[in-house]
């Protein structure tokens, strides 16, 4: 199957050039996709472009990531209502670094003649004077062409305006994919939808610029979306990115299982490299019981795996069992202070001193004095008397019961439970 089939089949598929196909037909090709240094952490919402670039290596071709240490500076208007902050250079490095090192971990640098190339449009943008950019590429576009593109007009026609530097982001872009035709033939260019404005630049420029040698395509991909209207790749925390230290190789997990069926049929076809039989196959057995939730599970151990590790997916497991099973507490000590924090993301906690603990306290004075596991020593032993609070996942003897030193798990850490699913983390520092 060649790389738009794979697109199509995959519901990936959004705008193409005319000739794309036949030209992509030919043999190997070289085509690039953007990424926006905003953050030295991709997230999730950034896993749609990167899996485009695996097909489109696996098909053959030569993938090119650009992260963009020009562009960075400048900023994409494109479905932004206002202008965002513009990043210092140390700031841009950082991000740049943190891309690159995610990046490797998805695409084969050292395959031979289709070996990803990572690139930066800094190292020719650095040395590019002004004069000379609007001499040799601002009179190529017409500003009528420019005005003409949604992310200017939705911006001028709105209440903020747009400062030339956003409205020159397109001829910056458009003149990356000029510089990468020059200079690697790269004749292809992908992205979200809402790249198409920009991606039809670079293709003009290239027309106008190339001396009549001047081909260049572009391809762009659906925006991902939830079937509920929300926006994808965002938790109550905020962005789910694929840094472990951003967001727990638990909490990622979580968010890819948690996915409603009907968006988990369309994720598992985006975001997972199965085949189609393989895919269709695990529908018919979700359809058939859905209550066991086959695609969310299959689709979040993929993803998982292959953004972390097989270990980390594990851990992820042993996480959910322990929160929602019979896991023992003692698999808490397996975790760093991170990662327990993130296993209790959204978790009530409540921080002593290490003092209270040191020599013993009583668990009521613990659940209803030094925390507010209860809101009072009455509601407290009611509830512990009727056997229904757990420290430590052990159920209670009784209100004697006393907690010290030695009951802490990594030194630092008790869980308390009301209930079986009200948890509570106690940090003893």
């Amino acid at each position: 199957m060649n790389f738009v089939e794979e697109l199509r089949w995959r519901g990936m598929l959004h705008d193409i050039m005319p000739g794309t196909e036949d030209m992509l037909a030919k043999g190997m090709a070289s085509g690039y996709i953007g990424f926006d240094p905003t953050a030295d952490s991709l997230h999730v919402g950034s896993l749609a472009q990167i899996m485009t670039l695996i097909h489109f290596q696996k098909a053959g071709h030569k993938p090119f990531a650009l992260v963009g240490g020009a562009t960075g500076m400048v900023g994409d208007p494109s479905g932004k209502s206002a202008e965002r902050n513009l990043l210092s250079a140390d700031a841009l490095q950082r991000n740049l670094d943190g891309i690159k090192a995610q990046l490797e971990r998805f695409l084969d640098f050292e395959s031979g003649a289709n070996s990803a190339q990572m690139v930066n449009n800094y190292d020719w943008f650095k040395d590019f004077h002004f004069l000379d950019f609007i001499r040799d590429v601002g009179k190529h576009i017409t500003v009528n062409y420019m005005m003409a593109k949604d992310s200017v007009k939705n911006r001028i026609s709105g209440d903020t305006g747009m400062s030339f530097t956003e409205f020159s982001y397109q001829l910056v872009q458009g003149y990356d994919f000029y510089y990468l035709w020059k200079n690697h033939n790269c004749a292809l260019q992908m992205g979200g939808s809402d790249q198409w404005g920009n991606i039809v630049t670079g293709t003009e420029l290239i027309r106008r610029k190339g001396e009549g040698q001047g081909e260049a395509y572009a391809l762009t991909t659906q925006l991902i979306k939830k079937s509920d209207g929300s926006k994808f790749g965002k938790s109550e925390g905020g962005n789910i990115w694929l840094d472990p230290e951003k967001t727990s190789p638990y909490k990622f997990y979580q968010f890819w299982l948690n996915t409603s069926d009907e968006d988990a049929k369309s994720y598992i076809r985006i975001f997972t490299l199965f085949d189609k039989a393989t895919i269709e196959g695990l529908e018919a057995e979700h359809d058939a019981a859905p209550h066991l939730r086959v695609l969310q599970k299959a689709l979040a151990k993929d993803i998982t795996m292959r953004v972390h590790s097989e270990a980390e997916y594990e851990k992820a497991i042993k996480a959910s069992e322990f929160l929602f099973g019979n896991t023992d507490i003692q698999f808490l000590s397996e975790l760093n202070d991170a990662e327990v924090l993130g296993l209790f993301d959204g978790v009530p906690n409540f921080t002593i001193s290490a003092s209270d603990v040191a020599d013993g306290i009583n668990v009521i004075d613990l659940l209803a004095d030094k925390t507010a596991v209860f809101p009072s020593k009455g509601e407290a032993k009611k509830m512990i008397t009727g056997g229904g609070v757990a420290v430590n996942k052990a159920k209670l003897g009784g209100v004697d019961d006393v907690f010290n030193a030695s009951h802490l798990i990594n030194g630092k850490y008790l869980v308390a439970q009301k209930g079986k699913k009200n948890y509570f983390l106690i940090i003893a520092e």
